[in-house]
């Protein structure tokens, strides 16, 4: 919200986000994410020559969203139970107008990418991504690079990158340029068991109800939920960067003596094949992928396998999605050369109230060498695994410790803790109050499952990882939103937020199973950790207590412009929500005050807020945040304070005697910063009748910077003693005032 005119040149125009050199031709622009791998720059990667240049690629380019800050504050008011917008998420329309590319600046993306000899092959509904064909030599003079071949510094293998950051010839920045190196190649959080016996290499399930008495994904069900919701009206969508056989699927339920009643889609969102034959294709972990959500949700409406070579065409393709999967699951891990690369994708998820599980890997505890993108990014739910021991076949939950392998600690690439998260830090020992920890939930992943893959024989107890846990919590969120729609309301989307308010509840041990045992090098303890974060669910405990975190009282602030200098705060409640609330303002400059009348509102109400700005205050932008503060419960607004124009006045003297039928004078002085150039209009209240008071001139004129001669004569009949002047001034919209006192004397 802005406070102050600007002054706009009338020669001068300045378009943001464009940059035109002096002959009219966009300069040259690298994207806002980084594509240079660190081994080719430091010599660990040897060179081995360059791409043929006519060999095809097939790239993505990515465009960055628009207002930041904006979408930030929304998605903390949209996860605020307190807050009047929780839970109203957007629509994929609706979340393009608000924050995604501008429409010109798709297009002219599209026009660049045709004028340099690439040929699009796929745009998206939500003007984030566009697709497009092109030779190596095409590709090399549109982003101004050598794609070079590599050996690999850790694999048997050469990979493709390019020597420098890429550069574009439009007049903005690219977000990001997907496919321009292969170093990473996608692999799945899915381990098999060793062959010798080792300290990490548990015993096999017992009590499981498929062959050899290994786990069914209806175990997992049992285990942790027990109840009668099945994900009815509810669709799940998988990350998967190859297809499948479904003939896998079936062979698994048919030898499972189950029926699965769950329609598969495959969903190929690049061209990459949705079929996956062995020995050419391994499908075990995208069957897996299957079994374990349905197995957990077997009433699933859907279940959607988005598959492709490139996380910028999946993740697209899930946030663009008709209908929307509410629940997403990935299994893969990747190492993109920004951390920040996917930002873009999960921030929509969240917006739009889908919630993406991440399966946490399996390396033990996050290193910088064996982290698992995108385990670590803040706007998703990171899954830990653990060692599940049941009852019986389709048993209840009997007892859990933390599995050795499974993935956990402090982000490895520095993604600052979120909001959500920064109470729990301060009571985990090993946790960062800086960084993001994770994982943020867990369940089984030990080598204790059912699997069948690649047209062959079954396997029992022989493959684990967190890739089984990513899927079965997607499949329990499934029930939560099934019995959340039921009840009339709208569905739970990014849970995070919802599962730290739960874990530091009274009710904690009635809605997650407290893994106290075990480690991933970090060891489990009471409460939040780095090797099984909360837990894994305790049954409908925590379904209920999600489902309830929709019907808490809270409530919601926003701020309206009356004039440029003040607001009317409105408080809106939900929920019955009727306590008071305290308002207060931090992030104002030295030289401006705010004051609120009244100080603190009782439920639904509103107060007047006044800024008043200082003539010392420096000219540029400042964020006021109004704090409304009730109980345990914050909001938080922002009106930003924009000082580009100022001025002031003042009276010489500020005292002056007159006697009766007398005339007295006072010099009026306006003083201007920044550039004001408007006229300065004069008046005056609060002079006792039978006074008069007149101004020359009674406006100074523009630029606003001079004076003026206030003239106070003194008729009869008028009260002898001190009289208040007010001079008020208004230039621009903007007021100020200026005292003078009157003594009228005989």
């Amino acid at each position: 919200m802005m406070i102050r005119r600007l002054a706009v040149p009338l020669l001068t125009v300045f378009v943001l986000g464009s940059v035109v050199n002096s002959i009219g031709r966009a300069e040259s622009l690298p994207p806002l994410t980084h594509h240079v791998r660190e081994a080719t720059l430091n010599g660990q990667a040897q060179s081995v020559g360059r791409l043929p240049a006519q060999q095809p690629m097939r790239l993505v380019l990515v465009l960055p969203l628009r207002n930041q800050p904006a979408l930030e504050q929304f998605l903390q008011d949209l996860y605020n139970p307190a807050s009047a917008s929780y839970g109203d998420y957007l629509t994929v329309d609706q979340f393009t107008n608000m924050f995604g590319p501008t429409q010109q600046d798709y297009d002219a993306v599209v026009q660049w990418a045709k004028t340099n000899g690439l040929t699009v092959v796929g745009t998206s509904r939500n003007r984030v991504n566009v697709d497009v064909l092109g030779s190596v030599a095409a590709i090399e003079t549109a982003f101004h690079i050598n794609l070079g071949l590599y050996q690999h510094p850790t694999e048997n293998r050469t990979f493709y990158a390019p020597d420098r950051e890429p550069t574009a010839d439009l007049p903005f920045q690219l977000w990001h340029v997907a496919g321009l190196d292969n170093y990473s190649i996608p692999h799945s959080a899915l381990v098999r068991k060793p062959l010798a016996a080792t300290p990490k290499a548990t015993p096999d399930a017992t009590t499981g109800s498929c062959p050899d008495q290994s786990f069914c994904g209806s175990d997992m069900r049992a285990a942790y939920y027990g109840g009668t919701l099945t994900g009815y009206g509810q669709s799940l969508g998988l990350l998967e960067y190859y297809g499948t056989d479904l003939d896998d699927l079936a062979t698994y339920f048919a030898n499972a003596g189950q029926t699965n009643n769950v329609p598969i889609t495959l969903l190929s969102t690049d061209g990459t094949s949705t079929s996956c034959i062995y020995p050419d294709c391994d499908d075990t972990e995208q069957t897996l992928d299957m079994t374990q959500a349905i197995g957990m949700a077997p009433g699933l409406s859907s279940l959607v396998m988005y598959v492709g070579s490139s996380d910028a065409a999946i993740f697209n393709a899930m946030a663009t999605a008709s209908p929307l999967n509410a629940q997403l699951s990935s299994s893969w891990g990747w190492y993109p050369p920004d951390p920040a690369t996917d930002n873009p994708y999960f921030l929509e998820f969240a917006a739009q109230g889908q919630n993406l599980f991440q399966a946490a890997g399996d390396g033990a505890k996050w290193t910088p060498s064996s982290s698992f993108y995108p385990a670590d990014d803040v706007y998703l739910t990171s899954v830990g695994g653990t060692d599940l021991e049941t009852t019986g076949p389709g048993g209840a939950w009997s007892s859990e410790t933390a599995w050795a392998d499974g993935g956990g600690g402090i982000s490895p690439d520095k993604f600052a803790i979120p909001f959500w998260q920064t109470t729990t830090a301060s009571g985990c020992s090993n946790c960062s109050n800086t960084y993001r920890n994770g994982p943020d939930v867990s369940a089984n992943a030990n080598f204790t499952f059912y699997v069948c893959a690649d047209q062959t024989t079954c396997s029992a107890n022989l493959y684990g990882g967190t890739s089984f846990a990513a899927p079965m919590w997607a499949g329990y969120l499934a029930l939560v939103n099934q019995q959340s729609v039921a009840d009339g309301k709208h569905t739970l989307g990014f849970i995070n937020p919802a599962l730290y308010t739960i874990g530091l509840s009274s009710s904690y041990n009635n809605d997650f199973h407290d893994i106290t045992g075990g480690s991933n090098g970090y060891a489990a303890t009471t409460g939040y950790d780095l090797a099984t974060g909360w837990g894994s669910p305790n049954g409908s405990g925590l379904l209920t207590r999600l489902l309830n975190t929709i019907n808490t009282p809270g409530f919601g602030l926003t701020a309206t412009a009356l004039s440029p200098e003040t607001y009317t705060i409105t408080s809106t409640v939900t929920n019955g929500f009727s306590s008071s609330i305290s308002l207060s303002a931090t992030g104002q400059p030295s030289g401006v005050t705010v004051a609120f009348s009244p100080n603190s509102i009782t439920g639904a109400g509103t107060s007047t807020m006044k800024i008043t700005v200082g003539p010392t205050v420096a000219v540029g932008t400042y964020n006021i945040k109004v704090k409304g503060t009730s109980g345990s419960i914050t909001e938080i607004v922002t009106v930003v304070l924009s000082v580009q124009l100022n001025y002031t006045i003042s009276a010489s003297p500020t005292s002056i005697s007159v006697p009766i039928g007398s005339t007295g004078t006072s010099t009026i002085t306006s003083t201007i910063t920044g550039g004001w150039d408007a006229p300065i209009s004069l008046s005056a209240t609060g002079y006792p009748i039978g006074v008069t008071v007149t101004f020359s001139p009674s406006t100074i004129p523009a630029p606003g910077s001079g004076k003026s001669t206030m003239k106070v004569t003194v008729g009869s009949g008028v009260v002898l003693g001190n009289h208040t002047i007010t001079i008020n001034a208004t230039g621009a919209g903007y007021p100020r005032e200026a005292q003078v006192t009157l003594d009228v004397i005989k």
